[in-house]
């Protein structure tokens, strides 16, 4: 595992007070089951490297939202096996959920997802989830594993049944068989290009309180390449950008994750969009609640 370099968004531990800030930045450097291209254990560390070159005044939103508190948690270190690495991340967020943050955490593998949806169910009850990502992930069991990032979104549903999925656009025979009504709902890129109702949809399909998973396979490779399995044919920045600002003025966002960035040497693109989409989520989040006020 790397060491922890940087703080999300250059700030310092010292500036900001854990006790009375909102959002914690949970780092899961975890890729024990990847089956194709490695590198998502150094994920997080590149996405922290490049928030601190993010402007914080979100042009989109006209403001700075680093008064809202964000702070960098320790790294969840690695683990003997899966099951004991979902254990180790589904007790470190909770102790954070107990303390009233929001935790946003930077994988590492997508089967980190799991248990930090258990978690915010655990604290929050009945509670919703937003994937975006390239691939369905509902296999059961994956190489022998039913915690593969393959089989994220299987055991997402031994959580809650409501599950939005967008940007779907690779998904196996056995899936297709096994969670038929699961994938008569996909939000296909297709769809996105051609329905203009397509965001509706998607909030049909969400609850009140909504857990947000982004896979960065859900983009076009051309936006992220440095990612274990791109797929074509993904969907873009504004595209992502205006499902997730609706997102957070409609529901209750409850917890958020950003995972599968493998950084490639020389190239920056791909952990920059997820530094800055990881700020645009704080942003969306707190803008809708200023809204309310």
């Amino acid at each position: 595992m790397q060491p922890l370099l940087h703080q999300f968004l250059g700030i310092e531990p010292g500036s900001v007070d854990p006790g009375r800030a909102r959002y914690a930045i949970l780092p899961v450097p975890y890729e024990g089951t990847v089956s194709y291209m490695g590198g998502t254990g150094s994920g997080p560390a590149a996405i922290l490297a490049a928030s601190t070159h993010v402007e914080e005044f979100d042009e989109e939103l006209a403001r700075d939202f680093r008064d809202a508190g964000v702070f960098t948690l320790t790294p969840v270190p690695p683990a003997a096996s899966p099951e004991e690495q979902m254990g180790r991340i589904a007790s470190t967020a909770a102790s954070v959920l107990r303390r009233g943050k929001f935790v946003l955490a930077l994988g590492g593998e997508h089967s980190i997802t799991a248990p930090l949806v258990r978690a915010a169910a655990d604290r929050h009850g009945e509670i919703s989830v937003l994937q975006i990502d390239a691939h369905a992930d509902l296999r059961d069991t994956y190489d022998g594993s039913r915690h593969s990032h393959a089989c994220v979104m299987r055991r997402v549903l031994e959580v809650t049944s409501r599950l939005c999925q967008v940007g779907i656009r690779s998904f196996s025979q056995d899936e297709c068989r096994q969670c038929p009504e699961l994938v008569s709902r996909f939000i296909t890129p297709a769809m996105v290009e051609d329905d203009p109702s397509w965001i509706a949809q998607a909030l049909g399909l969400l609850s009140d309180k909504v857990y947000i998973t982004i896979d960065v396979d859900g983009f076009d490779p051309s936006s992220v390449p440095g990612t274990g399995t791109p797929e074509p044919g993904g969907l873009t920045w504004r595209q992502v950008t205006a499902l997730l600002r609706r997102v957070c003025a409609t529901r209750a966002v409850v917890g958020a994750d950003i995972v599968e960035v493998a950084p490639i040497p020389g190239q920056r693109v791909s952990e920059f969009l997820a530094a800055r989409l990881a700020y645009k989520i704080i942003g969306y989040i707190e803008s809708s609640a200023s809204s309310e006020e």
